[in-house]
């Protein structure tokens, strides 16, 4: 018999982004570790989320999501990226994490491999083993952060049954080119591969590209669960309000598990949220254009300063090559001593990986105030200088 012991074994200890915040607290630290903003939240989310309280039901919705969330969810993508999807086969969820879980509760079986791309979202390994599976790693390649294809065939076996991907990837910022993704279309149909593309900061790319979504291939299309997310698209990080779309088959199979873990989603919240995917494109871009200029003020004042950052398309972070920068390579000691000498936390890259880390890089979070960047900046500079 398993002892008690055992079963309560697993990823419980804190990780390293609260710790960070935690120590931020506690030193009076400049937080640009944990990703959550800190400018004005959208005044048209929140007179929507109180019109909805107070006007709309506060009872169960249906179990996938309000129907006039998912029409919501189908016109956002065909606006803003150009796909056509089905509402059937969208599932509303508790936040993109809970998306994540269904999907892959769904997807996975005992025995079964799945390969992850690190650096990763730290809740992939684990959300796959307590499915039953084994994980097997590929890593980006640094600085680009390119996805090897011939790292991912070589990681195919015969119990591979699966690939989460994440684009535009937290912590690089980067984003699967569509090379890339058509490369893992034409694995994933020889080898009869699901694909989970957690694509949550497909609202965040700030680069003047357009988001391509797995969904947008061809090979990919029929195979692929697509994971998003409102509190990314709008800011509103503490509303957990996320989705899962896919191909009718499996966007059943996602919702058989999501009616066992939290069944339903605020349903004011809903409300709101498909009032804000209907804004006008202009309102979308004007909402960005803030995170970029966030983004422009830090990456300019570090650079001035001598620390050199890499190129980075989406996601409200940017990540800093250490030794190009003239500083210690060792990320997790140098985030311990910024935090404690500097008093600015961030967060070591090499905590997104789960074996053979990459350690001479640091991420940190531009989605705060002008002043608050700005104090950070000449903190960063001082501890280097």
């Amino acid at each position: 018999m398993t002892s008690l012991a055992t079963r309560l074994s697993g990823p419980a200890s804190t990780t390293i982004f609260e710790r960070m915040s935690g120590l931020a607290r506690e030193l009076g630290a400049i937080n640009l570790g944990q990703g959550f903003p800190e400018m004005d939240e959208p005044a048209e989310l929140v007179a929507a989320a109180q019109r909805a309280l107070a006007e709309r039901s506060n009872q169960y919705p249906p179990m996938r999501g309000l129907p006039e969330l998912r029409e919501a969810i189908a016109g956002y993508y065909a606006r803003q990226q150009g796909l056509t999807v089905d509402p059937g086969g969208i599932v509303v969820t508790s936040g993109a994490t809970e998306a994540l879980a269904a999907s892959l509760l769904a997807l996975v079986r005992p025995g079964d491999e799945v390969i992850l791309v690190q650096p990763l979202y730290d809740a992939y390994l684990p959300l796959v083993e307590w499915a039953g599976g084994t994980a097997r790693m590929i890593s980006l390649k640094p600085p680009q952060w390119s996805l090897p294809l011939e790292d991912l065939a070589a990681a195919i076996g015969p119990a591979t049954r699966g690939i989460v991907l994440n684009t535009p990837n937290n912590p690089t910022g980067t984003m699967l080119t569509r090379a890339e993704l058509e490369g893992i279309g034409a694995l994933a149909e020889r080898h009869d591969l699901w694909v989970v593309c957690d694509e949550v900061w497909e609202g965040m790319v700030l680069g003047g590209e357009r988001h391509l979504s797995a969904l947008a291939i061809p090979s990919l299309a029929q195979r692929t669960v697509k994971i998003g997310s409102a509190g990314k698209i709008f800011s509103m990080t503490g509303w957990k309000v996320g989705w899962a779309v896919a191909a009718p088959p499996l966007a059943a199979a996602v919702a058989g598990r999501h009616q066992f873990l939290t069944f339903t989603t605020a349903t004011p919240l809903q409300w709101a949220v498909a009032e804000a995917l209907a804004l006008r494109s202009e309102w979308h871009a004007a909402h960005r254009a803030r995170y970029a200029a966030a983004k422009d003020r830090l990456v300019d004042g570090l650079t001035l300063a001598g620390i050199a950052v890499l190129p980075a398309s989406g996601t409200w972070f940017i990540t800093v090559d250490l030794a190009a920068s003239g500083l210690p390579a060792d990320d997790a000691a140098l985030a311990e001593r910024l935090i404690r000498e500097a008093g600015v936390a961030s967060i070591p890259v090499s905590a997104f990986y789960a074996e053979a880390p990459e350690r001479g890089y640091l991420r940190l979070c531009f989605a705060k105030r002008d002043p608050v960047l700005d104090q950070a900046v000449g903190r960063i500079a001082a501890f280097r200088s």
